[in-house]
């Protein structure tokens, strides 16, 4: 049996080392269920690298395919490709509002062509702002960034975090981000007195320019906080979210129901049930702060 499935992400870019890192768990979970690429199993893949334009290209190609299933990493992409067909199944990866956004009629029975897996819960967003005070007592205003498109869900984070800010005397600065100079005015708006600090939403524009602005965080001395561990793991501050492995462990096994035969509709979407706290103590140091003791006791990594 010869299968196809595609995946236009936009997460990542071709040579984005985490995106490889995640295809390479989702081929080995469709391994142990018996779908070896070049034998029973071909993959087309896309990079859509946060351009919510190429995400579009890339999708109506990949529709022209006739492919079995597409997986289809973040919201962006997933948008774009159920613009281009309501037959072909689709499962979803790291989308942060399913229903909200339309794509799906409810959690336990989706409907349509489309289930997947969600990315977060948007209540633990002021979790965000709260490590950023713990860490930092004296910050008055935080910058929150987001991409206009590829995060059109942001204003679900907003919602959770400005009545924390309000209550914690914290100015919120609500910066939409849509290229490289959007993100620097935003860091430099709230960088210097008084003390500030910032949240990054997790979107595929902000992750592909993940190197951008943890640097930009590291020049303007911003303690910054981000959704994914890899964040973190390339240098931002600290980082609290679901295990980004997560969905694509679990993702092969709705691929092989669905090559098997199964109604996308009938599978229900899952939502993530691991979250972890990782903290950069290398960062850190170079920005000059002391990580709490009960806060280094609570995380589940520290990255040295």
């Amino acid at each position: 049996m010869a299968s196809h499935g595609a995946r236009p992400t936009g997460h990542a870019h071709a040579d984005d080392a985490e995106g490889r890192r995640r295809v390479d768990l989702l081929l080995r979970g469709l391994r142990e269920l018996g779908w070896t690429e070049g034998r029973n199993i071909n993959f087309v893949y896309r990079w859509a690298g946060g351009d919510p334009a190429r995400a579009k290209a890339d999708a109506a190609e990949l529709v022209s395919e006739k492919p079995d299933v597409i997986i289809a990493n973040s919201t962006m992409a997933l948008a774009a490709v159920w613009n281009e067909t309501s037959t072909i199944p689709i499962v979803f990866l790291v989308v942060g509002d399913p229903i909200g956004q339309g794509f799906v009629s409810s959690l336990a029975r989706p409907g349509g062509n489309i289930t997947g897996f969600t990315a977060f819960e948007f209540a633990t967003s002021a979790k965000w702002l709260e490590l950023i005070k713990e860490i930092v007592p004296e910050t008055r205003r935080v910058a929150f960034i987001f991409h206009p498109a590829s995060g059109s869900y942001s204003d679900k984070f907003v919602q959770e975090i400005a009545p924390i800010a309000s209550s914690s005397g914290i100015e919120l600065l609500v910066s939409p981000t849509s290229d490289a100079a959007e993100i620097d005015h935003a860091l430099a708006a709230v960088s210097g007195e008084p003390k500030g600090g910032l949240i990054v939403s997790p979107d595929g524009f902000t992750t592909s320019n993940r190197g951008r602005i943890i640097s930009l965080a590291a020049r303007y001395r911003l303690p910054a906080i981000y959704t994914y561990r890899y964040f973190a793991a390339d240098g931002g501050l600290l980082s609290y979210g679901h295990d980004n492995n997560e969905p694509w462990q679990r993702a092969p096994s709705y691929v092989d129901k669905i090559l098997r035969g199964a109604n996308p509709a009938d599978l229900p979407i899952q939502q993530p049930t691991k979250f972890e706290l990782v903290i950069n103590l290398k960062t850190a140091k170079a920005l000059g702060l002391t990580i709490p003791p009960q806060l280094l006791d609570r995380a589940d990594e520290l990255i040295e």
